[in-house]
């Protein structure tokens, strides 16, 4: 008898499981799982700073949710990586704005030069901006944050760039904006992704990059270059993003929202702190193995910041005839640009 009781309670406990289990979508009891596709390597200080983010998130929830960062771009390259999250490839995407050039036109006026040497100060510009436009490019997808890199370099293989002469008819590997920064001052773009820049500038295919302290260690770039030279305010910016699918987005509880939403905000300052970290030691490595840097004469950096200029006219006409408002983006960056370069002030490299 006691037996036949005891199958008769196995079969129920069987029959009703499915109804104490979880439900999820996103009805909790398991975790929730999400997927972030980035295309930094884990081992880089911006793919650790992804992984601390996800880490935080799964803290706060208490492991209500469960984030796999996949890093180097193995779910979605850096091009794709934003389609992928629109499409539902990937939960959670991190990448370049300028990797899918005219996808996202306002926010191009954020890889305009004009930025005080600091990553606290570039990512705090390209958050801000983006909350107070808002802009409808970014409609198919949730933004949880927006950062970036200090002004940025050109990393020559072979010869030192001092002047404009220098670089004259040079083969620079770009992206986005950056493009239009070289061919101003009169070097030869090459559009290719920061990924190949190593095996472009070994095999010749280009004579230097645009580049950042960080990437003689992070990318190894050292390895292949001899030179860099330190642009200043000329430098070139690349605003990065991190989105949600909007699908996704919407199912979280709303107290899950909230733990996204406070800690993205947190990791603003987080990023530009780190984004700093890695530069000064980058800095500090190419010394220590010969690298040489170059800085710009005031003279010369005034002849640099002249055939620049008229990038941010060019812009503000290619918005109005979007029907954007260009000149408002242009000011507002200036503003934002003003404000936390006073706070922050410049990056120290020694």
């Amino acid at each position: 008898m006691k037996s036949v009781l005891w199958l008769v309670v196995a079969v129920a406990i069987v029959a009703l499981a499915p109804f104490f289990a979880a439900p999820n979508v996103y009805g909790q009891a398991k975790p929730i799982e999400l997927s972030y596709s980035s295309f930094f390597p884990a081992t880089y200080g911006l793919g650790q700073a992804a992984a601390a983010w996800a880490k935080e998130v799964e803290k706060r929830t208490n492991g209500r949710v469960k984030i796999t960062v996949h890093h180097s771009g193995t779910l979605t390259d850096a091009n794709n990586c934003y389609e992928g999250v629109v499409n539902d490839i990937s939960d959670i995407g991190q990448s370049v704005l300028s990797y899918t050039r005219g996808r996202f036109p306002l926010m191009e006026v954020l890889d305009l030069p004009g930025y005080p040497v600091s990553a606290r100060v570039t990512t705090k510009v390209c958050d801000e901006f983006y909350k107070h436009f808002k802009p409808k490019e970014f409609a198919d997808t949730h933004v949880l944050y927006m950062h970036a890199h200090i002004p940025g370099t050109i990393a020559m293989v072979k010869k030192p760039v001092r002047t404009l002469e220098d670089l004259k008819g040079m083969k620079i590997r770009t992206t986005g904006l950056a493009t239009k920064i070289i061919e101003a001052l009169g070097g030869t773009p090459v559009a290719m992704p920061k990924g190949d820049q190593y095996d472009a500038m070994s095999k010749g295919v280009v004579d230097g990059t645009v580049s950042s302290p960080n990437e003689l260690i992070g990318y190894k770039v050292s390895e292949v270059a001899k030179y860099s030279t330190i642009l200043g305010d000329v430098g070139y910016v690349s605003c990065m993003f991190v989105v949600m699918n909007n699908e996704k987005w919407a199912k979280l509880p709303a107290d899950i929202q909230k733990v996204f939403t406070d800690v993205s905000n947190e990791w603003v300052d987080y990023t530009g702190r780190e984004w700093n970290r890695i530069e000064i030691e980058g800095f500090q490595f190419g010394k220590k193995v010969g690298h040489t840097f170059i800085y710009l004469s005031p003279q010369e950096q005034a002849r640099w910041r002249k055939a620049v200029s008229p990038l941010q006219d060019d812009y503000i006409k290619a918005m109005q005839a979007k029907g954007l408002p260009g000149k408002e983006a242009v000011a507002y960056r200036q503003e934002l640009i003003e404000k936390y370069g006073k706070e922050y002030g410049p990056l120290k490299y020694e």
